[in-house]
């Protein structure tokens, strides 16, 4: 495979690390009110979310919204929208940061899970990046689309895991750091909604189409 693509890819998926939703507040909520190890029982859903997305995508699911474009494009608002609704909790007077402790009861091993499973399925950024980010770094001429596309997820894949673990680990002390300084909070939480509100409308303006349709046989 061509390296660009694989670096085009990591860079998108630290991109998406990176940026505040619905991953990372679940996780830091979670590793603040319940310790590291709740937060990583809550990361390994997390992780199989995207094993999920991955063979949903690569067999097939982009073959769908090709054949009913208005399903994408319905999708795609939809996400763009509730990126916005992301946005304003965070802008809005008296706004939360990502890093302000939410108190969330105990959860079972299991439960833990299970919640960042359907956090992760439910998350529309991790939606848009395979359904219409990750399929435009496959290379059609270059054959393989099936190995390829797997290839991506799982650089994509590795690079979210390292980046979210190293965020339920240091989540505590990152919101430790916050609370001792509630202007760096107010900052971070401004950057935050700014950087949600940006990728909600270029989200909805996009006017692109998954590539990987187009090499369904």
């Amino acid at each position: 495979m061509d390296t660009g693509s694989m670096l085009g890819v990591a860079a998108v998926a630290l991109g998406m690390v990176l940026t505040p939703g619905p991953n990372m507040i679940y996780l830091v909520s979670r590793s603040i009110t319940q310790g590291r190890r709740a937060g990583l029982f809550s990361l390994s859903g997390v992780a199989v979310g995207f094993l999920i997305y991955l063979a949903a995508a690569t067999l097939g699911l982009t073959a769908v919204f090709t054949l009913v474009p208005e399903v994408y494009v319905g999708v795609k608002l939809a996400g763009a929208g509730y990126l916005l609704w992301l946005a304003w909790k965070a802008l809005k007077p008296g706004g939360m940061s990502v890093f302000t402790p939410q108190e969330l009861p105990p959860d079972s091993p299991r439960r833990l899970f299970l919640m960042g499973l359907l956090t992760n399925l439910l998350n529309p950024k991790i939606a848009v990046m395979y359904v219409s980010l990750i399929p435009q770094f496959v290379d059609l001429s270059a054959g393989h689309v099936l190995l390829q596309s797997f290839t991506l997820g799982s650089v994509q894949i590795a690079v979210a895991l390292t980046g979210n673990t190293a965020i339920v680990l240091s989540a505590a002390t990152l919101s430790a750091f916050f609370a001792r300084r509630p202007l760096w909070l107010r900052i971070q939480r401004y950057l935050m909604g700014t950087v949600l509100g940006a990728l909600a409308l270029r989200l909805a303006t996009d006017t692109t189409h998954p590539a990987m349709a187009k090499a369904t046989p």
